[in-house]
């Protein structure tokens, strides 16, 4: 009987050691995947850059560029007419991005770069449909005014 208690004790001590042991292996695995997290999340920024195509500007295609036209000329257009519906120029330039989302054709490089300049671009707009003052709609359409600028640098 004294040998089934004393071996059911070192059990019990070496299976609550090895929790123990494992528990702080977890702490570091839980600890080692947020800084991977935070090292991807850097590291994806970073790689958010939009590059050349070898120095030159990606070919997008034809029947995608009518509505990226549309969007910089209503853009243009707000700001010199000095507009206040923020709303209306989010909704205007939505329904152009819908339809350029709809035309898109394109593959490979050339449609992994522009979708680095689109979803910025995305984000701007959802955020002028909600804009909540002058200041804030005046910031987002000189950030669009910017992303139809940057558009025309790497892409034609």
């Amino acid at each position: 009987m004294k040998k089934t208690t004393l071996l059911l004790s070192m059990a019990a001590g070496i299976f609550l050691s090895a929790c123990n042991s494992n528990q702080t292996s977890e702490k570091v695995s839980a600890t080692d995947t947020l800084a991977q997290a935070a090292h991807h999340e850097e590291t994806a920024a970073a790689s958010e850059d939009i590059e050349l195509n070898n120095g030159d500007k990606w070919v997008v295609n034809e029947e995608m560029k009518p509505y990226v036209a549309k969007g910089a000329e209503l853009t243009t257009a707000f700001i010199q007419d000095n507009g206040s519906d923020y709303n209306k120029l989010a909704v205007a330039l939505k329904a152009e991005n819908d339809q350029l989302i709809k035309s898109c054709t394109m593959q490979g490089k050339s449609h992994d770069e522009l979708h680095k300049w689109l979803h910025p671009h995305l984000e701007f707009v959802k955020k002028l449909e909600t804009a909540k003052n002058e200041t804030e709609g005046n910031e987002l359409v000189q950030q669009l005014e910017k992303s139809y600028q940057d558009y025309h640098t790497y892409f034609q």
